[in-house]
């Protein structure tokens, strides 16, 4: 059976004075009408439970919607520690066919959706399976980074905290999850934090100008990924800097000799078959595509028309089976000297290798029609772990 589709819009109102089920704003009076709901938490309230169940969708109409403490449907929270201000997890949907679906009404003109006071994250997929995630803007309304060792440190020490916002998405034991069309960028901390995920689909996904990282899978415990990894169309790009608010211009940015860190996409010990084709990893603080960890037995890399470059240390770097075909890896591992927006960035750190190839006996790895220039240690470096 198909599932309920909900509305929401600027103009909607409360679950008590609008049923959520009608594309229409709310009349001004009256409860129980039929209109849509006025924010995002009206549907996954932080704290929970939520307002719809697995299955459903929530159509999210074109406006700006701050995520956090204030926030309409945020009463259970307190300023005390608005950290925990954050939707309650995208229930489950029953099965890959029938997945809960997150949608902004309108793909060229998405929703934003932007934290603020110090929340942990803007979108919540924690045991979330059977997900779509689609068209939505994702960030937050500060230029700080946090723990910043220069002048953009966010505000930590006490409320208010400013409109800023840790996490863009976080997502732990998740399967069967698709996202497409979103730009997550400019968070104070990291754009999307997941791990052991299995048989996740990513397309026409933006992350972008996050302060410490684009894409970082070393959560908390255990963080290994299994299954089919699917990336297409992924730009990730000058992660490790702050991201001006308003301009949305790359500021202030730092890498591990400043206390900072800046992979575009790193991940802790995991596995998966991991697919990543027409993406572009480009001008972040530290490696470009850090896919050392990918060791457990049974994995694979595959990228195909990919483009690496500008990034501070290795463009490309990979473990066990891999095959890299017609990408181009620019290995100016010295981008950042010099440059205006530069805090403090380590060049050419890991010997700035353009692609860092690590083996364990008996693995193959392929490389096939790519161009490849670097001004770092090595063009191709091979390391064997065994």
């Amino acid at each position: 059976m198909p599932g309920t589709t909900y509305y929401v819009r600027p103009d909607g109102g409360s679950p008590e004075q609008c049923t959520g089920l009608v594309d229409a704003p709310y009349p001004g009076s009256g409860t129980g009408k039929p209109c849509a709901w006025d924010h995002p938490f009206r549907a996954l309230p932080p704290g929970g439970p939520a307002r719809i169940t697995g299955g459903d969708t929530l159509i999210i109409k074109g406006g700006s919607y701050m995520m956090g403490y204030g926030a309409p449907g945020a009463q259970g929270c307190e300023s005390e520690y608005p950290w925990d201000c954050y939707m309650c997890p995208v229930p489950s949907g029953p099965d890959p066919q029938h997945p809960t679906c997150i949608l902004g009404a309108d793909c060229s003109h998405p929703p934003e959706l932007w934290g603020t006071e110090r929340a942990a994250m803007v979108l919540n997929l924690t045991g979330s399976s059977n997900v779509e995630v689609a068209c939505l803007e994702i960030t937050d309304h500060s230029s700080c980074v946090e723990f910043h060792s220069g002048s953009l440190a966010c505000n930590r020490d006490s409320y208010p905290y400013g409109p800023w916002a840790l996490w863009g998405l976080h997502a732990e034991d998740s399967r069967n999850v698709r996202l497409r069309n979103l730009n997550i960028h400019g968070l104070a901390n990291t754009g999307v934090h997941a791990g052991r995920l299995s048989d996740w689909t990513v397309e026409n996904v933006r992350i972008a100008g996050n302060g410490w990282a684009g894409w970082d899978g070393d959560i908390d415990g255990d963080d290994a990924n299994s299954g089919t990894l699917r990336f297409r169309r992924w730009v990730v790009e000058w992660n490790g800097c702050g991201e001006t608010y308003p301009g949305g211009q790359p500021a202030g940015c730092w890498a591990q000799t400043a206390g900072g860190y800046g992979d575009g996409v790193g991940t802790g010990t995991t596995g998966g078959h991991w697919i990543i084709e027409d993406s572009a990893f480009l001008h972040n603080t530290s490696d470009g595509l850090d896919l050392l960890y990918v060791r457990l037995p049974g994995s694979l890399i595959e990228i195909r028309r990919t483009k690496a470059e500008g990034n501070a240390g290795n463009q490309i770097k990979t473990n066990g089976p891999t095959l890299i075909e017609n990408a181009i890896i620019v290995g100016n591992c010295g981008y950042f000297e010099g440059q205006p927006f530069t805090f403090n960035v380590d060049a050419c750190r890991a010997y700035g290798n353009a692609l860092s190839l690590n083996l364990q006996p008996g693995d193959q790895v392929t490389v096939t029609n790519c161009t490849l220039a670097s001004e770092g240690d090595c063009l191709i470096v091979a390391n064997c772990e065994g």
